[in-house]
C-alpha cells in the first residue's frame, strides 16, 4: 500500500503502523516538475512524465451484439399465466439464494469492526461511526446479472443506481465506488461486446451521481466449455453520513407508523427473481432506469432521513415490493412488525405489482404527525409519493383491489427467509 504523507507527520504514521505489526518506510517525496524519477544508489534509473503513465493501452477488440439476445430482451410476458396463490410465491422467493437472509455467511467473518458498526450487515448498507467525529460511512455492494444478461449497458447503470439508493437508506450521501468487473472470455466478440457495454453503462451512470470510481479490477475468461456465466459488474460503493445519530435502516421500529412508497411501480417483469424462480425464465426487457426519477426520489429519501423525519427506509429490488415489505417486517429479529398495505396501484397485474422490479422505489416509516411534512419534501423534488398502508400486528397482509393477495403471519416469513440459505447448503 502507498500512503501519500503530510511532511513532519511521518514519524506518526510509522507509529500507526507498528501498531499494529507492519513496516513502513519513507521511499520519496511528491515534486513539481511533473516527473516520477527512481534513484537507485543516487544515480537515476528511471524517469518518465507523469502524464504518460496516465495514459493505459487500448486494446481495439472485435465486439459484436449476440444475435439471439433480440429475441430473449424483446420477449412478451403479457401471456406470462397469473399465479393463484401469491402467499406460495412469497415464501418461495424469500427462500432463493438470492434474497435469503446471508448471516450465517457473514457471522463467520469480523463484521463488528472493533465495535465501530453501526448497522450491521443485512440492511440495504452496513454503517460504521468514525471515532472522534460525530460522521460515519455506509458501504454496500450491487449487481444484477440477470439485467446485464439482457442489457448490459442498462444492467450496469441499474448496479450503479442501487448501489447509491442502499447507501441513500442508510442516511448516507453516496460518495465513491470501485468496480469488480466479471466477464468470459474477452477475445470472443459478443463477450467483449458484454464488457464493453457494461463499462459504459457504469461510467454514464456514474458520472450522472457525480460518484467517483477510485479503483476496480477485472476478471476474464469466467468460462467453461459449456457456456460463459452471466455479465457481472459488481459494483462497491461508499457514502459519508455527516451525523451518525442521523442513521437509518430497513426494518420498521414501531406499530402505528404510515407506511410510504417514493416511485413508480411499473409493469417490468422482465429478469426478475420471480420470473426466474417460479416460471422458470431469465429473459424480457430488463428494468428501465430513469436517472432523473432516480436522483429525485434519493434526493427526497435523504433529506427526509436528515430532518429525522422517518423510522426506517428500504430500497425495492430482487424480488419487487412484496419482498422489500416482508424484509422491513422480519430483519430485526428482536423487534418483528407486521403491516396492513392497502394502498397500492391497482391498475396493473398482480404479480408485476408484488413482485415486479421497477427502479427508483423506496418504502419509507415515520409516524403520521410527519406525513405531510415529507409528501412536502416529495412535491418540491418532484417525487412521486404514495401512502401504502401502516405497521400493525404480527401479519404481512396486502390487498390486490378488493382482495387479499398476501395474507402471512411474521413468524413463517421469518422461518423461510432466516433459514433457508443453511437448509439448502445442508448445514
Amino acid at each position: 500500500m502507498l500512503a501519500c504523507v503530510k511532511k513532519g507527520k511521518e514519524r506518526a504514521v510509522k507509529k500507526i503502523f507498528l501498531k499494529w505489526g507492519l513496516e513502513a518506510d519513507v521511499i520519496g517525496k511528491v515534486t513539481a516538475d511533473g516527473f516520477v524519477t527512481i534513484r537507485d544508489r543516487g544515480k537515476i534509473a528511471a524517469r518518465i512524465r507523469a502524464h504518460s503513465l496516465t495514459k493505459a493501452p487500448v486494446f481495439d477488440m472485435p465486439y459484436a451484439r449476440p444475435g439471439s439476445l433480440k429475441d430473449l430482451s424483446k420477449a412478451d410476458l403479457s401471456g406470462l399465466p397469473c399465479p393463484k396463490d401469491h402467499n406460495r410465491i412469497l415464501l418461495r422467493l424469500l427462500s432463493s439464494p438470492s434474497i435469503s437472509d446471508k448471516s450465517w455467511v457473514y457471522g463467520q467473518y469480523d463484521h463488528m469492526v472493533q465495535t465501530n458498526t453501526v448497522v450491521l450487515p443485512g440492511s440495504d448498507a452496513a454503517v460504521i461511526r468514525l471515532k472522534g467525529t460525530r460522521k460515519a460511512i455506509a458501504a454496500t455492494t450491487d449487481c444484477n446479472s440477470r439485467y446485464c444478461l439482457l442489457d448490459p449497458y442498462e444492467g450496469a447503470g441499474i448496479a450503479v443506481a442501487e448501489a447509491a439508493r442502499n447507501l441513500v437508506c442508510a442516511g448516507a450521501d453516496p460518495a465513491a465506488a470501485t468496480d469488480c468487473l466479471n466477464f468470459g472470455n474477452p477475445e470472443k466478440p459478443k463477450s467483449f461486446w458484454y464488457f464493453k457495454r457494461c463499462v459504459e453503462g457504469i461510467s454514464d451512470a456514474c458520472r450522472a451521481f457525480r460518484i467517483a470510481v477510485v479503483s476496480g479490477n477485472v476478471s476474464f475468461y469466467n468460462e467453461s466449455p459449456k457456456a460463459a456465466i452471466n455479465p457481472t459488474p459488481t459494483i462497491g460503493m461508499i457514502g459519508i453520513i455527516s451525523d451518525a445519530k442521523r442513521v437509518s435502516s430497513q426494518s420498521f421500529k414501531r406499530s402505528g407508523d404510515f407506511i410510504v412508497l417514493l416511485g413508480r411501480t411499473l409493469e417490468e417483469l422482465g429478469g426478475s427473481e420471480y420470473l426466474k424462480e417460479v416460471h422458470g425464465l431469465v429473459r424480457g426487457p430488463a428494468p428501465k432506469l430513469d436517472i432523473g426519477l432516480e436522483k429525485a426520489v434519493q434526493k427526497t429519501a435523504l433529506e427526509a432521513i436528515r430532518r429525522g423525519l422517518v423510522n426506517s427506509a428500504h430500497d425495492c429490488s430482487e424480488g419487487g415490493l412484496a419482498v422489500a415489505l416482508a424484509e422491513c417486517c422480519i430483519s430485526d429479529k428482536e423487534n418483528m412488525i407486521g403491516a396492513v398495505i392497502d394502498g397500492l396501484n391497482h391498475k396493473i397485474r398482480t404479480d408485476a405489482m408484488l413482485f415486479g422490479e421497477s427502479q427508483s422505489r423506496i418504502i419509507l416509516s415515520c409516524g403520521k404527525g410527519h406525513v405531510p411534512i415529507l409528501k412536502n419534501i416529495a412535491k418540491i423534488n418532484k417525487t412521486p409519493f404514495r401512502i401504502i398502508g401502516r405497521t400493525e400486528g404480527k401479519r404481512l397482509k396486502i390487498s390486490a383491489g378488493q382482495k387479499e393477495a398476501i395474507d402471512l403471519p411474521l413468524e413463517r416469513l421469518d422461518e423461510i427467509w432466516r433459514g433457508s440459505l443453511k437448509k439448502q447448503l445442508g448445514i
